[in-house]
């Protein structure tokens, strides 16, 4: 018989995690797909700090809302390997101010090229829509995890079992 890496306990916190993104990127009535958006669930992108669960949580999370959300399937795809990069290099973070970083860069080069990719079909376009549609990533992704984020974390903080850094 094989043994199991997560507890009974952990699926449990990874499915919770990947339903609470879920239904915050499919309910919130604020752009989430697209150039210009706020991806209010990537605030918890920084969970992987605490909780290792959280990078299934999370990638289970982002694909069900881009299959739910989004009609491309390359956002299926590459949007849901964002988020899973970001999870997996915040899991590695030493200092809990830099947790949220891993996110914003992954979301800014991988969402920001396949949005550039989406509207210009690869033509001599593609590097200034890979620009602005990086930067315009990166900051809604910035807001969402170095303010919401940053609280989560700074709240989780407060949790005797869970202090980390």
């Amino acid at each position: 018989m094989s043994k199991s890496r997560f507890t009974i306990r952990q699926l449990t916190t990874a499915a919770i995690i990947a339903a609470i993104y879920a239904a915050l990127t499919l309910l919130l009535p604020i752009p989430q797909y697209g150039g210009v958006q706020l991806r209010v669930a990537e605030a918890m992108t920084v969970l992987p700090f605490f909780f290792p669960e959280a990078i299934p949580g999370l990638a289970v999370g982002c694909f069900l809302s881009n299959l739910l959300g989004s009609p491309y399937v390359l956002d299926w795809i590459f949007g849901t390997l964002a988020t899973l990069l970001a999870a997996i290099w915040t899991s590695r973070i030493k200092h809990r101010a830099l947790a949220p970083l891993p996110p914003v860069v992954c979301n800014a080069v991988i969402v920001g090229a396949e949005i550039a990719y989406f509207s210009t079909l690869d033509g001599a376009a593609f590097w200034p829509a890979y620009a602005f549609n990086a930067f315009t990533v990166g900051l809604g992704e910035a807001i969402a995890c170095f303010v919401l984020g940053a609280l989560l974390l700074r709240a989780l903080e407060r949790v005797p079992a869970l202090k980390h850094a």
